[in-house]
């Protein structure tokens, strides 16, 4: 059973993709004007949008850690589409963390940016959509938000976080109306993932990621997670106590 309604048709619908410039985001940017969505994109980038966009999307630039930035990307979204119907909140940063190298200032940009701009603009979204009783707010996290792994100190935190957060939107926005979807990735082929210096299970491309993206949405799922075959394994992974899962993460990782 879907936890939201389906959605059965992307043509003439309205979506604001924050994150878009590169990777998943612009995987899924190029996918949804294939299906005929009226797309809005956000980034801090505006060279990369303006070339994405190719004439066929709004383009509003914005720092999702800039309230004010953020608020005027959304006033410009909704001047240009009339109104939101689906907004995907993908911005995100990663850089690989292990506890001697830590890093406060680091860490509070990884903070910033991964958590607090996603609650930046749920902040906007959600009272709106609240208000009108629909819409549907898309959240990418991540598996790394299941349970602590090696290399993920912060990224891994900001991530479960963003899985709390949705969680409790659907919560409050699900009787309202309003679907609330959670997207936890696995390992996905990007620039922030070329970063990574360990194997990475059942790698896919961007483009991949964006099907499974639109297929959830399409479902209603609430928790879109993918690809399968390596997200159940940590899902059960993470049912193990303690005493288990320590050392076999070390054993997998090899860190």
């Amino acid at each position: 059973m879907s936890l939201n309604p389906k959605l059965t048709d992307w043509h003439g619908q309205r979506v604001w993709l924050i994150g878009a410039s590169s990777g998943i985001g612009e995987a899924t940017a190029k996918l949804l004007m294939q299906r005929g969505a009226r797309v809005a994109l956000t980034s801090r980038n505006r060279d990369a949008l303006t070339a994405l966009a190719g004439g066929n999307a709004q383009v509003a630039v914005a720092d999702v850690t800039d309230r004010a930035s953020l608020r005027g990307a959304f006033d410009e979204v909704r001047a240009a589409l009339g109104e939101i119907d689906v907004a995907i909140i993908n911005a995100g940063t990663h850089h690989p963390v292990r506890a001697w190298e830590l890093d406060a200032q680091a860490a509070e940009k990884l903070v910033q940016v991964n958590l607090v701009g996603a609650i930046n603009a749920a902040a906007l979204l959600a009272p709106c959509f609240a208000r009108r009783g629909g819409g549907r707010i898309a959240i990418t996290a991540s598996v790394a938000g299941y349970g602590g792994l090696p290399s993920g100190l912060v990224y891994g935190a900001t991530k479960a976080a963003l899985i709390n957060f949705a969680e409790t939107l659907y919560l409050d926005l699900a009787p309202r109306g309003v679907a609330v979807h959670l997207i936890n990735p696995g390992f996905v082929k990007t620039p922030l993932t070329n970063l990574n210096d360990f194997r990475m299970p059942a790698l896919i491309e961007a483009d991949e990621a964006a099907r499974e993206i639109l297929a959830g949405i399409e479902r209603g799922e609430f928790e879109i997670h993918f690809p399968k075959r390596f997200t159940r394994a940590l899902k059960w992974l993470n049912l193990l106590p303690y005493r288990a899962y320590f050392p076999l993460v070390h054993r997998i990782t090899g860190l």
